[in-house]
């Protein structure tokens, strides 16, 4: 992560669809002319797209509609993994956008129990669809956000009109969409989350939960098209700025479990498939559990967007039959990857700044190497790197 990263954090305290993801983006910045432009690149598309200024509860808002002027023509997901890789949009948009159809289009066939391949898609072939989630990762793109953050996620209840009759609210797609995401329901008889959204949020977010630090630059709202109870605006705030990452101050998740009768020759192959996954650090220690047994604890630090497919590996590559975890805060250092002359050539450390100063510390591994290819003692190869930063000072 770079000192001056750009953020982007969404705030869905009214929930959140793919329209007024579009207008939050075009109210924060982004370019209407450009997004035209570049969702031109989806050949066989034929839509409209209206924006329109508006005011919600005083609060300035941009508010999207887009429509087909021919017949809407529902596409099944082969057909748009097709369209998307015959544009001529950016490769990283391409790629992200097939993403985030395909768990779109999952959850669909899981929720109508079929095949993918098989199910006919209502929402997920939509032109609004396509125009929705293809302009979104263009507006990320152009608006250069290297990260985005989504409150937890409103819960509206009740029932919505849809192609296959009433069905409850949360959508059953919506539900299946955001399993492991953070939601909590409100009293609002309203679809607050739509497929769409969901499907955007889940596979954009590198996180969920409260406003990361960071230094505020811009703030957009994008409107719904209804009203909600008690006057509550019906808006999606996308807040933009640098997140300074020599703070270092985050929020991870801490997920244990006790063992007692799982063989711990496997810890170095699951300690390197969780650190594959996004674990920041894994670590496991001797107890003693009931009855004298001897055990172990098994603890994973992770960053709360990872943790869902870490649960997933640890119960499948462990004996344990459930998990506990937390939030909790954290502070590190700012750390920058170096390398250092040595009379053996140079070799990667780390510079980290402490509040008395920088200070060296070598990678174990390169000097592990060095001391193994030349037949010296290892800490001699400690000592080279920590007396050349002190020359390098003086």
């Amino acid at each position: 992560m770079g000192p001056f990263q750009k953020i982007a954090y969404l705030d869905c305290f009214s929930g959140i669809s793919g329209d007024m993801f579009l207008g939050a983006l075009l109210h924060a910045g982004l370019d209407q002319k450009l997004l035209l432009q570049e969702l031109g690149q989806l050949d066989g598309v034929d839509f409209q797209l209206s924006v329109s200024d508006g005011l919600r509860s005083g609060i300035g808002c941009k508010q999207v509609t887009v429509s087909s002027p021919s017949n809407q023509q529902f596409r099944h997901l082969g057909n748009i993994l097709t369209l998307l890789d015959k544009s001529r949009l950016d490769p990283k948009i391409i790629h992200r956008a097939k993403k985030i159809f395909t768990r779109l289009a999952e959850a669909e066939a899981n929720v109508h129990n079929t095949a993918v391949e098989k199910i006919h898609f209502h929402e997920v072939g939509a032109v609004d669809t396509i125009v929705d989630i293809v302009g979104a990762l263009i507006g990320l793109h152009h608006l250069n956000i290297s990260r985005l953050v989504c409150s937890p996620l409103p819960m509206g209840h009740g029932l919505v009109r849809c192609a296959h009759g009433n069905l409850p609210l949360p959508a059953p797609a919506v539900c299946e969409l955001l399993k492991g995401i953070p939601v909590y329901g409100v009293e609002q008889e309203r679809e607050l989350v739509t497929p769409t959204g969901a499907a955007l949020v889940t596979g954009l977010a590198d996180e969920f939960g409260p406003m990361p630090c960071m230094t505020v630059h811009n703030c957009g709202y994008g409107a719904g098209n209804h009203s909600l109870n008690g006057d509550q605006p019906n808006l999606l705030r996308l807040i933009i700025g640098q997140e300074n990452a020599g703070k270092e101050s985050q929020q991870v998740e801490i997920i244990e479990t006790h063992l007692d009768d799982w063989n711990s020759e496997g810890f170095p192959y699951l300690s390197d498939l969780l650190f594959s996954q996004g674990a920041l650090d894994v670590s496991l220690s001797p107890l003693i559990m009931k009855k004298g047994r001897p055990g172990q604890l098994l603890r994973v630090i992770a960053d709360p967007a990872h943790t869902l497919e870490l649960k997933q590996t640890i119960l499948s590559e462990t004996t344990a039959i459930g998990l506990r975890f937390r939030r909790e805060e954290r502070m590190t250092l700012a750390r920058e990857a170096v390398m250092i002359s040595t009379p053996w050539g140079e070799i990667s450390a780390k510079k980290v700044e402490t509040p008395k100063g920088t200070v060296i510390y070598p990678e174990y591994e390169a000097c592990r190497k060095v001391a193994e290819k030349n037949k010296i003692p290892l800490s001699r190869v400690y000592q080279a790197v920590s007396c050349s930063q002190k020359n390098k000072e003086t």
